[in-house]
């Protein structure tokens, strides 16, 4: 059944293409999204993409509500310590929660049960509630206390979603590797896609 509510949590890692895309496409579905950011995250948009996301959570939900044209009350952005937003609470939690990209500092903070922010108490509180929590880490190599602490998530029901995109498409640009990356996020959310075909079919 796809959720009502998917919480998306865009961090420091490299990757903000795929967070956005993701919050698009979930917006198109009908999906409510509450959104939440770190100040990393600004740095990264500016790095990887070249946009200044505004500091003040009202000021950035202004600027996505243009760039995607959300329904009335389907897109909400919480701050980092905003302690009294719907995800921080488990009598108020999203259906599901992705953290996409997820830094390896918030990873292990997930891992460890940390709530320093709304983010990784988002998170924390997606998992205790026994909802779908995806991670999408990047970063190469990977070292051991990295992989430990995604093996840790994963038996807890975490899934580890890494951004591998598979090249049996034929991807023709960078957008076309973006979206098989979010098409699969979008499986793991049961929230219908055609982003690119199903194996074994052809492309419409």
């Amino acid at each position: 059944m796809k959720p009502d509510t998917v919480t998306v949590a865009l961090t420091g890692a490299s990757g903000l293409p795929y967070g956005l895309r993701l919050i698009d496409c979930l917006l198109a579905a009908g999906v409510r999204v509450w959104v939440l950011y770190s100040q990393a995250a600004q740095v990264v948009a500016q790095q990887e993409m070249h946009l200044t996301l505004p500091s003040r959570p009202a000021e950035l939900q202004q600027w996505l509500a243009a760039r995607y044209q959300p329904a009335d009350g389907q897109l909400r952005v919480f701050g980092r310590e905003e302690w009294f937003a719907p995800p921080a609470s488990g009598s108020n939690p999203a259906d599901a929660m992705v953290i996409c990209p997820c830094s390896m500092g918030t990873l292990a903070a997930v891992a460890q049960g940390m709530s320093d922010n709304l983010i990784e108490r988002a998170a924390d509180v997606t998992i205790k509630e026994g909802r779908k929590l995806v991670l999408v880490p990047r970063e190469t190599p990977l070292s051991a206390i990295h992989l430990e602490n995604m093996l840790k998530l994963a038996r807890l029901g975490v899934c580890i979603l890494p951004p591998s995109p598979g090249f049996y498409t034929h991807p023709q640009s960078v957008d076309d590797m973006v979206d098989f990356v979010v098409a699969r996020i979008l499986d793991q959310l049961r929230v219908p896609q055609q982003l690119l075909p199903r194996w074994g079919e052809e492309r419409a």
